[in-house]
């Protein structure tokens, strides 16, 4: 017996098992978060691997595109003219193996100039400690001798919190130390976990590499497949605006920290201050932070040149403060472009939320991730205001008070003088409206402006 099959019941099975499961997980995400957390852990702590090896990848496909397609495509193709398929695939690897082989050395040459560097700026500070003790307290004495009020204020808080110091030395940290012991040990295998992942991440970056084209079909396929072809197209147009605004951030980030590193330590070398490519080092890496990583990394800097000089520990925070002057207003934008169109409010509460959900990592990439997210919330915005017969541009709201809601006219704020309609602001829809309504709209403007 054939049984008559319903598409309209179907659906409506399948959207009320979607609720009841949806409604499901959100009961268990309520009352068991602890547990769908730790769950989630797990998860990402298996696919960990394979997700450091997609985001390899990702940074390292316009190297391997400018490889390929700039040097080894001409080249190999300069006798022929075209280039058959089995040489693009030997074009493919050894592009491939050119882009991983200049990151390894390019990462072995940083480190192998900075870690002894490091080394020795903290073999100097180490042996040299008291030294800087007794000049910050020898500095220290001289100027509070010189003010007798600001003495007087530090005697008096040093006698308040030096006994509430003692107690928490004594009863926190103290019997803290072997669990601060057994963290230490914990982290050295987490350490050594990563760096497995990492060279797991690399073997897999190469394999997405070479088949990136055939990812990116399969990727495309499903989508059509999923979706009508309007709603796909659009898909398609947004993923790669995310990655175009991703890709031109991050990397113009980190050649515009390069840039600040070594002005940095071209300046403080001018300037004859100490372990001056430890703190270039610190400014560059931070800087990729922005807004607030050129501030995190001038505060260890500045406590190092402290301990050595005081007083020129004062020139280094104006120094600071001159390169990112520089680097904000001229150099950054030459190198960023507008690659996120956001404004300075929205940086800096990208940077504050997701710097809060996922700390340094939310940091860097919490300004292109916004940036996305505030140009797909501003289309859509746009899209239903055009929907309704109304204008799109900021600027024409910036004084409108209510909408007419039967003739969809925009009304300006009311002032002392007179209230009146913006002309420029009357959509279709208000300018076919009937003659007899637009006959009383202007005999109204015009005793209005007789008024």
């Amino acid at each position: 017996m054939k049984f008559p099959f319903n598409k309209r019941y179907c659906r409506i099975g399948i959207t009320a098992f979607t609720v009841v499961a949806a409604s499901i997980c959100f009961y268990y995400l309520i009352f068991h978060g602890d547990r769908f957390s730790a769950q989630l852990d797990a998860f990402f702590k298996v696919i960990s691997p394979v997700l450091s090896g997609i985001i390899f990848a990702y940074l390292m496909t316009p190297m391997v595109n400018g490889i390929e397609n700039k040097l080894l495509i001409p080249l190999w193709s300069r006798d022929k003219g075209f280039v058959t398929v089995k040489q693009r695939k030997y074009i493919r690897a050894c592009s491939i193996t050119l882009t991983v082989l200049i990151v390894i050395w390019l990462i072995y040459g940083f480190f192998s100039i900075l870690i002894p560097n490091i080394f020795t700026s903290i073999r100097s500070i180490a042996r040299q400690f008291p030294e800087y003790v007794e000049n910050l307290t020898t500095w220290s004495a001289k100027f509070l001798e010189d003010n007798p009020d600001i003495e007087k204020m530090v005697i008096r808080v040093l006698d308040e919190y030096s006994e509430e110091f003692t107690k928490y030395l004594n009863g926190s940290i103290i019997p803290q130390m072997e669990a601060l012991v057994k963290q230490l040990s914990l982290s050295m295998i987490s350490v050594l976990k990563a760096l497995w992942n990492i060279i797991i991440g690399v073997i897999i970056s190469i394999y997405v590499l070479y088949n990136k084209e055939i990812h990116a079909g399969q990727a495309k396929k499903i989508i059509f497949a999923l979706f009508n072809t309007k709603t796909a197209n659009q898909l398609i147009k947004d993923v790669r605006f995310t990655s175009d605004t991703f890709i031109g951030f991050i990397s113009g980030k980190i050649v515009d920290s390069i840039i600040i590193g070594f002005i940095c330590f071209a300046g403080t070398t001018l300037l004859k201050m100490p372990y001056a490519l430890l703190i270039s080092v610190i400014i560059g890496v931070t800087n990729v932070i922005p807004f607030f990583g050129p501030y995190l990394g001038a505060v260890p800097s500045t406590v190092l040149i402290l301990m050595v000089n005081p007083v020129q520990a004062i020139y280094f925070v104006i120094f600071i403060l001159i390169l990112q002057q520089i680097d904000g207003n001229l150099i950054g934008p030459k190198i960023l472009g507008q690659s996120t169109g956001l404004s300075g409010f929205w940086v800096i509460f990208s940077i504050t939320i997701f710097g809060g959900i996922l700390g340094v990592p939310g940091m860097i990439i919490g300004v292109p991730f916004f940036a996305v997210l505030y140009a797909m919330i501003r289309r859509i915005t746009n899209h239903m205001l055009e929907r309704r017969g109304l204008p799109v541009e900021t600027d024409m709201y910036l004084k409108v008070d209510y909408i007419d809601d039967k003739v969809f006219v925009p009304i300006e704020e009311k002032s002392a003088a007179s209230t009146f309609r913006l002309n420029i602001f009357r959509p279709k829809k208000a300018l076919n409206a009937p003659k007899s309504q637009s006959i009383e709209k202007n005999d109204d403007h015009q005793e209005n402006e007789n008024n």
